[in-house]
């Protein structure tokens, strides 16, 4: 299943293993100068980044691995509307990185939704779409839609062009439409969408919150001792569980933010024009994303990962050299959208380093360590003592 990256996001794309998100690209030293100084790391927390995070999860749940039967599940507590509103804001906004960012303390589901009760229901939309840092074309564009309160056929084209301009993967009409639509009626669906964000909130996201909040402030704290001891460009390899910059990151501060949900992937955003704001997944050796769970994620993930034999066949290649998921291609004679779902799901599981160069091509090696901790792991939980 491909995904249509919103256009309208103040959160960025992801890092999954086929490439390096475009924010992490723009902000990566052009110059090829070395910088003055390296730059100044903060810190940001609360779980306010998880209540759209996990609504992000269960919508794709593909991407990270989970049961897409478990996550239908999560979505059915909720009524047809409540879940329609939802999907149609993942394709406008999904995680509003700069939105959640500014919100005050303690940043969690409660301050979220009170955030947004403060917003009149017409602005919802563009305070979750936009950050200062928004192309002020798409901006215009889409103000005007809901300005006018309805729209066009050549709207609708317009908004194609501009998908191709911005070299986006061209959506279907369908979702085009309900991107327009939720633009002439931003009034409606922003009071819809509040209300399912409480509903999601209430059936289950408040449960999940105070499951995982412990975890959060673990992933925090063990974030700062790496960073005592690490330099910027071994800390981000570190937290991303294998992703090295051959450029430095060109901005004065860098804001890391630890979450559940996302574990192993990081999310980029740049949230000012001097801070870029790094969201690294962190989920403890035993918990998993499904309450209840017994068998840890980074186990399940792993033996998923090594039971197919092209994949194993792509880690034997990447042992022994550093290659691009071109060269895999041509390699194993597979189509290039092949090999990066087979390296999405060597990325999930830990599996591989990858390494973004300055001409922002992406080249992998295997992570054999990996592979040793994932044995140790399996033998641990074997010997481990039942508790049912």
């Amino acid at each position: 299943m491909s995904e249509n990256k919103p256009l309208t996001k103040n959160s960025t794309s992801d890092e999954t293993g086929e490439a390096a998100s475009e924010d992490a690209r723009q902000a990566s030293n052009k110059s090829g100068e070395p910088l003055s100084a390296e730059p100044r790391i903060s810190w940001d927390v609360g779980t306010a980044y998880d209540l759209f995070f996990s609504l992000y999860v269960l919508h794709l749940p593909e991407k990270f691995g989970l049961r897409a039967s478990w996550a239908a599940g999560v979505r059915s507590r909720l009524n047809a509307e409540d879940r329609k509103v939802l999907a149609t804001a993942q394709k406008l906004f999904y995680v509003p990185l700069c939105w959640i960012y500014s919100l005050p303390e303690p940043k969690d589901a409660e301050t979220a939704l009170w955030a947004l009760r403060q917003i009149p229901a017409g602005e919802r939309l563009q305070e979750l779409s936009f950050c200062d840092l928004a192309p002020e074309k798409i901006q215009s564009f889409l103000n005007n839609i809901a300005e006018r309160g309805v729209w066009e056929d050549q709207d609708l084209e317009a908004l194609r062009k501009i998908y191709r301009e911005k070299g986006k993967e061209k959506p279907r009409p369908k979702e085009l439409a309900d991107t327009l639509d939720a633009w002439a009626n931003a009034a409606e669906f922003g009071e819809h969408y509040l209300s399912a964000l409480q509903a999601y909130y209430n059936a289950f996201y408040a449960e999940e919150q105070r499951r995982i909040g412990p975890a959060i402030q673990k992933g925090l704290q063990s974030a700062k001792d790496l960073a005592e001891r690490l330099p910027l460009i071994e800390l981000i390899e570190e937290l991303s569980h294998g992703i090295r910059f051959e450029e430095p990151l060109d901005k004065p501060e860098i804001i890391f933010v630890p979450s559940f949900w996302i574990q192993p992937l990081i999310y980029f955003s740049l949230v000012s024009q001097h801070a870029m704001l790094i969201v690294f997944g962190f989920r403890p050796e035993d918990m998993s994303v499904v309450p209840g769970e017994q068998v840890p994620d980074s186990i399940l993930l792993g033996l998923k990962a090594l039971s197919d034999p092209t994949r194993l066949r792509i880690l034997r290649y990447l042992n022994r050299e550093n290659l691009s998921p071109a060269d895999l291609a041509r390699r194993l004679r597979l189509r290039a959208p092949t090999v990066t779902h087979h390296l999405r799901s060597l990325r999930l599981a830990g599996l591989v380093h990858m390494t973004v160069g300055k001409e922002h091509e992406s080249r992998y090696t295997a992570r054999l360590e990996t592979i040793e901790e994932l044995c140790t792991r399996i033998n641990v939980f074997l010997a481990s003592v039942d508790e049912e």
